[in-house]
């Protein structure tokens, strides 16, 4: 079972990976976006980790819903909204429970996902975050680094697609042979699952 330590070492795991990645980040963001994506995450999951520090909420539901938070008001542009939606919505959707299991989680996730589609109006293969995250969502019922193995996969699988959604899409087919950055830092998200766990 995955209780409140298991979300807080999660949302720790994927602060330190986008601290250690930020540079990247941006560097795939310069040729598609605003080159800011690394930094704003960066800067988004510091704020993350310093309110876990200061708050210590009991549920995962909780964690969720105060990381969301933090995300939305200090991280700019899109990136901000989208992961903050993403994030509430699944804290929401796990409720008051003390613990959930794997396939909670799972379906938690999803309704998340489903709600950064509806606010974005990104589906798969608009070479988005999304191309990232619904592949780890579905193999969540596998396992964690199944999860992580699929988002991965879904983020390189990014590179040779047109972009129809997002700053990328002004690029038009300019866009194509570049990683998406919101892809790659989704699946540093989904890979924190595994850190979590200590897998």
């Amino acid at each position: 079972m995955l209780d409140a330590d298991f979300f807080r070492r999660w949302m720790t795991a994927t602060a330190a990976s986008v601290d250690r990645e930020a540079e990247r980040l941006t560097a795939l963001d310069s040729p598609i976006g605003d080159a800011d994506h690394g930094s704003n995450l960066q800067r988004g999951f510091t704020a993350v980790t310093a309110a876990l520090e200061k708050e210590t909420p009991s549920t995962p539901g909780a964690i969720l819903i105060l990381a969301g938070r933090q995300l939305i008001s200090t991280v700019g542009g899109a990136s901000g909204p989208l992961y903050g939606t993403l994030l509430r919505r699944t804290g929401k959707a796990l409720g008051d429970a003390a613990e959930v299991d794997r396939a909670q989680l799972a379906e938690a996730l999803r309704a998340g996902v489903d709600a950064v589609m509806t606010l974005g109006g990104a589906a798969p293969g608009d070479k988005t975050m999304i191309d990232a995250l619904v592949p780890g969502v579905d193999a969540l019922g596998v396992s964690f680094g199944a999860a992580r193995d699929a988002a991965e996969q879904g983020a390189l699988a990014t590179t040779p697609l047109q972009a129809r959604k997002g700053r990328a899409s002004y690029l038009g087919e300019r866009s194509i042979g570049h990683q998406d950055p919101g892809a790659t830092s989704s699946a540093l998200l989904v890979a924190g699952l595994v850190e979590a766990a200590g897998e």
